[in-house]
């Protein structure tokens, strides 16, 4: 089975197609500055590999569905009740899933929900402190996300350090346009900082992290926002654009203002590493301690200097990275000393790989 992956943003499509069960990639490209994903598409269907199934790494739908499905009027129908908690999200994957059921009416579409991998949270570190009705009817809890890359790292992190996942206590920081840390006790995510929706948590590169509700309320009410107006703010020009001011919140143009003297791009730089220090703190406390920490993502497997930040200060929990091979090498490596207790590594995720064995797996059932 030849499944397509499509891996979408506001103007672009990446795609990989994976040859399942044997999990051999037979294509991949990417389109940049999209106006029509059908034209894209159609470029995908001109090529040389069949497609038998489509599958998306989709964001959010509630908790009816935190898993793998064949895409029907429910699936869709909850994407659409959850828009107002992930906008940017699930704007662009109804979107596409409308243009690839029109392109290619005779395959089957599947989503393959970031939620799934926090399932396991333990229901003290999934609800939130508000009205019994507001869990109970509306299904608001901390759902959390990047599901495919913090599953594919607990997979490949055992690997890489030759031991059993079943043993091991890892956080792993997928880190970058958005960001998010996954706590993994053996092989399960007990606790992630998204919560309800992908805004929550680490600062993004446009989109707030954790912010006290009434902060909110209060900017409302003095400028006579409406929620549109406000979600548009929070979602676009906020995170790391609004600490550095500068505009898309990219990582690499902040530390090259940072370098260049700007106090407001140094200071993104500064909340950043300290939220994932403080996490990782947090994390080996909800474990009971610390095996190893994973970077993933654009930020956590390029960012030298980063890395470097979020890990100092954590001797104490044994951590003690190799200043040396952090700076030096490329690709999944070890770049804590021998001596530390705490093993750190940068990591390359494969989101497309867990969602395409997803797929495989519910379309074989």
């Amino acid at each position: 089975m030849n499944v397509l992956i499509p891996n979408l943003g506001s103007t672009s499509l990446k795609y990989q197609i994976l040859s399942m069960p044997a999990e051999a990639s037979l294509a991949k490209g990417r389109f940049e500055r999209v106006t029509d994903y059908r034209s894209a598409i159609g470029e995908i269907r001109s090529g040389d590999t069949p497609v038998d199934a489509v599958a998306f790494k989709a964001a959010h739908a509630g908790p009816h569905y935190r898993g793998t499905y064949v895409i029907d009027e429910g699936v869709e129908q909850a994407m659409r009740q959850f828009l107002p908690a992930a906008p940017l999200h699930n704007a662009i994957y109804l979107e596409a899933i409308r243009a690839f059921r029109e392109a290619m009416p005779d395959v089957p579409l599947v989503a393959a929900f970031e939620t799934e991998f926090h399932r396991t949270k333990p229901e003290f570190a999934r609800v939130y402190g508000v009205p019994a009705d507001w869990r109970t009817e509306h299904g608001v809890e901390k759902f959390g996300f990047h599901g495919a890359s913090h599953e594919f790292i607990s997979l490949r992190m055992p690997e890489l350090l030759g031991r059993r996942r079943e043993e091991l206590r890892l956080v792993s920081c997928h880190l970058g346009g958005s960001s998010s840390i996954c706590a993994i006790d053996r092989g399960v995510s007990v606790d992630t900082t998204m919560g309800f929706s992908p805004q929550s948590g680490l600062e993004n590169a446009t989109r707030h992290g954790d912010l006290d509700v009434f902060a909110v309320l209060y900017m409302m009410d003095r400028n006579g926002w409406t929620t549109e107006e406000v979600r548009g703010q929070l979602s676009r020009t906020s995170g790391l654009a609004g600490l550095s001011g500068i505009a898309g919140g990219d990582v690499r143009d902040i530390a090259a203002a940072a370098e260049a003297g700007s106090a407001a791009a140094a200071l993104a730089l500064e909340v950043f590493a300290y939220q994932v220090k403080k996490t990782l703190g947090a994390y080996a406390a909800a474990m009971g301690g610390l095996d190893a920490i994973a970077f993933t993502g654009g930020i956590g497997e390029n960012s030298t200097a980063l890395r470097a930040a979020c890990c100092r200060g954590l001797e104490f929990l044994g951590v003690e990275l190799d200043e040396e091979l952090n700076a030096s090498g490329s690709g999944d490596r070890i770049v804590s000393k021998s001596s530390s207790r705490v093993q750190v590594a940068p990591v390359a995720t494969n989101e497309e790989l867990i969602v395409a064995r997803r797929a495989y797996r519910v379309l074989t059932a």
